[in-house]
C-alpha cells in the first residue's frame, strides 16, 4: 500500500489516500478486536501482514463492516469503537482505510497501469487507456487512481487525456464525468512531497529534496496549466495551501545559500585545509537553487529567489575571478585547486556549461605554463 499511503504531514483527507497513522490505527484495530485469529501479531511490519493476508481480506471486511454497522447504530458502540481505533480522526477515516484494503489486490495493478501509460506515445491510445479505469464507484477509482499516479512521470498528459474525456478544460465538465478521482490522486501525491522538505541538519539527501519538489512542479502544474479551476473551490484551496507549505520550507533555505557561499569559499585562516561541511553545504544550496528555478511556476518564491539568485551569482563572479588569481599564485597548490574545482561545479549550476569551459581553459592554460616553465 505504499502507493497509496502518504505521511501525516498535511491537512488535507482523499478517498484515495490513507495516511500512515489512520492505517495504523485500523490495522491495529483489526488485529486486536475484529479478527485476531486470521492476522500474525508477531508480524510488526504492516505491508508484510497485508502481503501475507490477501486471500482473508474479505472475510476481514465483513467483520469490520459489520462492527462499523452497530456502531452507526449505537452511540456507546460508536465510542467503544473510538477507543479501540486510538482516536476519533482514525474514526472518520475509517471507512477509507477499509475502502483502501479492499482494492488490494487491484493496486498493484493500478501502479502497473501508471508504468504503462508512461510508454503510451499516442494521445488517442492514452485516452483510452484513462477510460479503462472504472469510474462506477468513485472510491474504488480514487484508489486505483491515486496508485496509478505515483507510477507516471508526466501526470500533465493524463490531465490531458482527462480533459478530452470530459469535452472541456472545466472543472465542472471533470466532475460531471466522474474524473474529479484523477484530479485527487494528484492532489494526494503532491502532497506527500512535503516529507522529504522537512529534513534538518547538515548531510540531508539534496537529490531526495530535490526530486520531491520537481514532483511537487509536475503534479500541481498537471492541474493548473490544463484545468480551469474553479476560484475558491477544494481543488484551488488545496492547490494554495500546498503551495505555501512547500514554499515555506524552501524560502529559508534559499535565504542561506549566499551566506554559506561566503563561508565555504572565502580563504580558511589556517590556510591548511577546506571546510568540507561548509562546501557540501553551499554545493547543496546551489542544487536547491537550480531546482526552484525550474520549478519556480509553481512555487510561491519569486521574490526570494530573484534574490537570491543576483546575490549568489554576484559573489560567485567575484571569488571565482579571486580563485583563477590565486591559482595563477600557485598552480600547483592543493588547497587552491580543490577550491578552484569546488566554484567549477557552482558555476555550472548558476552560469551553465559555455561560462564552465571558459574557466576550465583558463585553468587548462595556467597547468600548461606551470609544466613548460618547470
Amino acid at each position: 500500500m505504499d502507493s497509496i499511503t502518504i505521511d501525516d504531514v498535511g491537512e488535507f483527507k482523499f478517498a484515495g489516500a490513507v495516511g500512515r497513522a489512520e492505517l495504523t490505527g485500523v490495522w491495529t484495530w483489526l488485529a486486536r478486536d475484529i479478527a485476531p485469529d486470521l492476522i500474525d501479531r508477531e508480524r510488526t511490519d504492516i505491508a508484510e501482514a497485508l502481503a501475507a493476508q490477501l486471500t482473508t481480506i474479505p472475510t476481514l471486511l465483513a467483520r469490520a463492516e459489520k462492527a462499523v454497522a452497530a456502531a452507526s447504530k449505537d452511540l456507546d458502540a460508536e465510542r467503544r469503537l473510538k477507543v479501540q481505533l486510538g482516536s476519533t480522526e482514525v474514526w472518520e477515516r475509517l471507512r477509507a482505510v477499509l475502502n483502501a484494503l479492499k482494492c488490494l489486490p487491484l493496486i498493484e495493478k493500478a501502479k502497473h497501469f501508471g508504468r504503462v501509460i508512461n510508454d503510451i506515445g499516442s494521445d488517442e491510445a492514452l485516452v483510452n487507456a484513462l477510460q479503462s479505469i472504472p469510474r462506477g464507484d468513485a472510491n474504488v477509482a480514487a484508489v486505483l487512481l491515486t496508485a496509478a499516479v505515483s507510477e507516471i512521470a508526466n501526470p500533465s498528459r493524463l490531465v490531458v487525456a482527462a480533459t478530452k474525456i470530459a469535452g472541456g478544460a472545466s472543472e465542472p465538465a471533470l466532475l460531471r464525468m466522474g474524473l474529479a478521482p484523477l484530479i485527487d490522486a494528484c492532489l494526494a501525491q503532491a502532497q506527500n512531497t512535503i516529507p522529504p522538505l522537512l529534513q534538518v541538519g547538515g548531510y540531508i539527501d539534496m537529490d531526495l529534496m530535490c526530486h520531491a519538489i520537481e514532483r511537487f512542479h509536475r503534479l500541481t502544474r498537471a492541474i493548473t496549466a490544463n484545468i480551469e479551476v474553479t476560484r475558491g473551490s477544494r481543488w484551488a484551496t488545496i492547490i494554495a495551501a500546498l503551495t505555501k507549505i512547500v514554499s515555506d520550507k524552501l524560502e529559508p533555505r534559499l535565504r542561506d545559500v549566499t551566506q554559506d557561499l561566503h563561508q565555504a569559499l572565502r580563504p580558511p585562516r589556517d590556510n591548511v585545509r577546506q571546510d568540507a561541511d561548509g562546501m557540501l553545504s553551499v554545493l547543496n544550496g546551489f542544487y536547491l537553487l537550480a531546482t526552484v528555478r525550474d520549478c519556480r511556476d509553481s512555487l510561491a518564491l519569486n521574490k526570494v529567489f530573484d534574490e537570491c539568485w543576483s546575490r549568489t551569482g554576484q559573489a560567485l563572479e567575484m571569488y571565482l575571478e579571486r580563485a583563477t588569481d590565486a591559482l595563477r599564485s600557485a598552480p600547483t597548490d592543493k588547497l587552491v585547486l580543490a577550491r578552484f574545482d569546488a566554484g567549477l561545479k557552482m558555476a555550472e549550476l548558476r552560469f551553465g556549461q559555455d561560462f564552465v569551459q571558459v574557466l576550465k581553459r583558463s585553468r587548462d592554460s595556467i597547468g600548461r605554463r606551470q609544466a613548460n616553465s618547470g
